[in-house]
C-alpha cells in the first residue's frame, strides 16, 4: 500500500516509518512546524530518516497555532512543567486539536500524491492526557478521512495499543539507532531528563530493558517505574 507518514522526529514516529517501510511504500513524509519549544530540535531527525531512506520530506508550517492556541508546549506558552508524563500538570503541554488539524493535512496530501493511507504513531501511553490521541478519535477521524476522499484514504495507527517500551522494544528490533531522535519537550541542546517526555523516553528504555543512547541534563529517579 502507497503511504504517507506523519514524521515530527521523535522515538515513536521514527519507529512508525520503519515499521511502514517494512510493509507498504511510503511515498511521503509529513513534518509540522506548528512553534512548539522543540520544533528546531525533533525536525532535523525527520528529515535524516526521511532522507537516509530516499522519501521526499515534506516541512509545513502551521505557525498560526503558536499565535492563535493556548499551550505551554508553544513559544508563546508559558514554562513547560517537569514530572511524569501521566500527571496533571502535563495538561498545560495539550496543544487543542493539533493531531486533527496536522491529520487532516496530511489526508489532502496523501490523495493529492496518490497514497492510500495515511500512518501516525499514536500509542497508548499518549492516551492519559491527549484527547485527540485516544482510538474514539483515532476512530471517527479515520472515518471522517475516508468518507471525505474520492480515494477512501485509510487512517493507519499501528502502535495505538502499544506503549512507550514497546515501541523502544519494536524500534531495537527495527535496528533503529534512538540517538537519532529527539523527545524533549523543552528543546534545549540536550535533552533535560525531567520533563514529561524525558521521563517517558528514559522509563521506555528501562522498561524494555535496553540501553538508553540519551545525553540527560539530569537523571533523578523516575516517579513511576515498576
Amino acid at each position: 500500500m502507497k503511504v504517507c507518514v506523519l514524521l515530527s522526529g521523535g522515538m515513536d514516529s521514527v519507529t512508525v516509518l520503519y515499521e511502514a517501510l517494512r510493509t507498504h511504500e511510503v511515498a511521503s513524509c509529513l513534518s509540522f512546524d506548528y512553534g512548539s519549544k522543540h520544533n528546531a530540535r525533533e525536525i532535523p531527525f525527520a528529515e535524516l530518516h526521511a532522507g537516509r531512506n530516499g522519501i521526499p520530506h515534506h516541512l509545513v508550517n502551521l505557525d498560526f497555532m503558536d499565535r492563535l492556541f493556548q499551550s505551554d508546549l508553544l513559544r508563546s506558552g508559558g514554562a513547560i512543567p517537569d514530572g511524569h508524563y501521566a500527571e496533571e500538570s502535563m495538561k498545560k503541554t495539550v496543544v487543542p486539536f493539533r493531531n486533527g488539524i496536522m491529520l487532516a493535512i496530511a489526508a489532502g496530501h496523501a490523495e493529492s500524491i496518490g497514497a492510500e493511507a495515511v500512518v501516525i504513531a499514536a500509542h497508548s501511553g499518549d492516551h492519559a492526557i491527549y484527547p485527540d490521541c485516544r482510538e474514539p478519535f483515532m476512530q471517527a477521524m479515520g472515518d471522517a478521512i475516508k468518507e471525505g476522499s474520492y480515494a477512501r484514504i485509510r487512517l493507519l495507527r499501528p502502535f495505538i495499543a502499544m506503549d512507550k517500551a514497546a515501541i523502544a522494544g519494536r524500534g531495537a528490533e527495527l535496528g533503529i539507532d534512538f540517538s537519532e531522535t529527539w523527545s524533549c519537550y523543552k528543546g534545549g541542546e540536550i535533552h533535560c531528563g525531567t520533563c514529561g517526555t524525558c521521563v517517558e523516553r528514559r522509563e521506555a528504555f528501562l522498561l524494555a530493558g535496553l540501553p538508553d543512547p540519551t545525553l540527560y541534563e539530569q537523571t533523578p529517579a523516575l516517579p513511576r517505574v515498576s
